[in-house]
């Protein structure tokens, strides 16, 4: 069983580092990590033709969910 994670910490990697999924890498949760960090580089990357925002608008709502989240995630690492 793996050691639980430090719930300041993660919340400190969501709310400087939320955009590129890094509190979801700490937390043991690489896949959805993967997706958000995805979703960050393609949304930012294509903000100039417009289109960058939606997949912004999935990460941003995906964000604020986390808020609620992490709490488990850090009680529960895999």
């Amino acid at each position: 069983m793996m050691k639980e994670r430090n719930l300041a910490i993660a919340y400190l990697l969501w709310f400087f580092f939320g955009q590129i999924g890094l509190h979801r890498f700490y937390t043991g949760r690489v896949s959805s990590g993967i997706v958000q960090l995805l979703l960050g580089i393609v949304g930012w990357g294509t903000t100039w033709l417009l289109i960058g925002y939606i997949p912004l608008a999935v990460l941003w709502i995906w964000l604020f969910i986390d808020i609620f989240l992490i709490p488990g995630m850090c009680r529960d690492p895999r």
